[in-house]
């Protein structure tokens, strides 16, 4: 029994951890957009992401037959849309803000997978926080950077769906090494144009180095072992605490202050995305 409780306790640490570690990275992100853009910076952080994600694995995607698959095409896609929508959201918005709006992505696929009648509580709940945040509290709320964050948790829901159908293709770290790399190189024509000669400033690719170890080494090989160790159910409510989390990294690392509305709405889609993706994982239950 203590045995469970101790490696219950860790894999909530370790999920907890890769939260931080997303959003730092997230928000250590936003010092490069002065001098590469948003999307110069996406490029590298791909760039970085897929380059850690293929040392992992001591590059044996490369040597897979699977890259024209079309669900492995479709997730490489999926990435690149959530990283150029949420970065371009980003430089617009405030970090917990971002996140938030992107989080319908993850919470609509819940919505959609459950067949539970108290779903309808959640998706209200999940509305209401929406609709604060947008209207924030009266502070004028950048229009285009909701709409970019609202596009980047639909990529994210896609992300969800399709990392599910590459997981039947190329299990394990392969296919997500696969997508991360599809990503960078559909990202490069477009990061190469706004980044330009500042990408290969040696402080800039300093920093962009530790942002994809942030990013996506660290997350992906936490959750991956925190998943094998939790029921996914909680591991899902775990994760819903990422607007939170961004929002108190957002206050702390980068000075984003906000308003008691705004902090109500995060909260709402805190509580809405928790239900949602606990109830996603939970059996309905069978009619009498």
């Amino acid at each position: 029994m203590a045995a469970t409780g101790t490696r219950t306790r860790g894999a909530v640490a370790l999920t907890l951890t890769s939260i931080i570690s997303v959003q730092t990275g997230s928000a250590l992100a936003t010092g490069l957009f002065d001098q590469l853009g948003p999307i110069g910076t996406v490029f590298l952080r791909a760039l970085f992401g897929a380059l850690l994600l293929l040392a992992l694995v001591r590059g044996a995607p490369l040597r897979a037959r699977r890259w024209p698959h079309r669900n492995v095409v479709l997730l490489g896609l999926a990435v690149a849309g959530v990283n150029i929508f949420f970065f371009a959201a980003l430089d617009r918005l405030p970090l917990g803000i971002t996140v938030t709006l992107e989080f319908v992505g993850p919470l609509g696929v819940a919505l959609l997978g459950s067949r539970h009648r108290r779903d309808v509580v959640w998706a209200l709940l999940a509305a209401v926080g929406i609709v604060l945040l947008t209207n924030g509290g009266g502070s004028g709320i950048d229009a285009l950077g909701v709409v970019l964050a609202l596009v980047a948790g639909i990529c994210w829901g896609a992300y969800i769906v399709q990392s599910d159908r590459v997981g039947a293709v190329e299990p394990g770290v392969s296919g997500a090494a696969m997508a991360a790399v599809i990503s960078a190189v559909v990202v490069a024509p477009f990061g190469i144009a706004q980044g330009g000669s500042a990408l290969l400033d040696p402080a800039h690719l300093a920093v962009a180095a530790v942002i994809g170890l942030l990013s996506t080494a660290v997350p992906y090989v936490f959750e991956m072992e925190a998943l094998r160790r939790l029921p996914r159910a909680t591991f899902g409510v775990l994760m819903s605490l990422e607007p939170a989390v961004a929002a108190a990294i957002g206050f702390i690392a980068l000075s984003q202050d906000l308003t008691a509305v705004e902090i109500l709405a995060i909260a709402l889609v805190v509580i809405a995305s928790a239900g949602a993706l606990r109830s996603a994982a939970t059996p309905p239950p069978h009619d009498s």
